[in-house]
This record gives C-alpha cells, sequence and structure tokens, in this order.
C-alpha cells in the first residue's frame, strides 16, 4: 500500500523559507506523477506543484511560479516542496498526493493516494 508522510512544516516569518518533505513508501514510483496541494481554513484544496518521478519534470500553477520548486530524490523516495519568500496567504495545511497515471493535473481526483499534511503557518 501506497504511504505518503509529510514533514517540514512550522511557523515562519513572512519572507522566510520553507522546504517541506514528502517520504514515499509502497510501490515503485516511477510511472507516477506527485503532486503538492494546500488547503488554507475555508478554502477548498488548491494545487502548487507537480512532478513526474522518473524524468523529474515538474508543473506549476501561475500563482506560485517563481517561489515554489519541487524536487525529488529517487533514491530517498523523497519529494520536496521549497518555498520561497514566504506570505501569510501560504498559511495552509500541505499534503503530498500520488497519480498512479502519470499524467500532469491539478485535478485533485487524479491523485489516488494522500498524505495526512503538514501546517504551514506564515506569521506578518
Amino acid at each position: 500500500q501506497v504511504q505518503l508522510v509529510e514533514s517540514g512544516g512550522g511557523l515562519v516569518q513572512a519572507g522566510g523559507s520553507l522546504r517541506l518533505s514528502c517520504a514515499a513508501s509502497g510501490r515503485t514510483f516511477n510511472n507516477y506523477t506527485m503532486g503538492w496541494f494546500r488547503q488554507a481554513p475555508g478554502k477548498e484544496h488548491e494545487f502548487v506543484a507537480a512532478v513526474r518521478w522518473s524524468s523529474g519534470s515538474s508543473y506549476y500553477p501561475d500563482s506560485v511560479k517563481g517561489r515554489f520548486t519541487i524536487s525529488r530524490d529517487n533514491a530517498k523516495n523523497t519529494m520536496y516542496l521549497q518555498i520561497n519568500r514566504l506570505k501569510p496567504e501560504d498559511t495552509a495545511i500541505y499534503y503530498c498526493a500520488a497519480n498512479p497515471r502519470g499524467a500532469f493535473t491539478q485535478h485533485r481526483p487524479s491523485y489516488d493516494y494522500w498524505g495526512q499534511g503538514t501546517q504551514v503557518t506564515v506569521s506578518s
């Protein structure tokens, strides 16, 4: 069974940086696309980044381009999300997710597996 475990969240001042990690296990992920979503209080899940596990190619929505960087370490079976120049509106629970069909998509139902989330709080 696929298991995803996020870590690295915390309380950060605006303008700072964080690197979130997602440890993946239970499967070979070569054909997967892995993604990061976030959910702010009272809001829907928002897609913020995806990476193809095999190639490392990435995809971002325009809203986070230039501040968010997704990457993965195949040897460690771990995915990362580097967030720079943090803003209070980045405050949310951040989730990693796995899409076994491999397509780049922002469509939340396409991701079959989810972690439990890690809280990011940005103070102004």
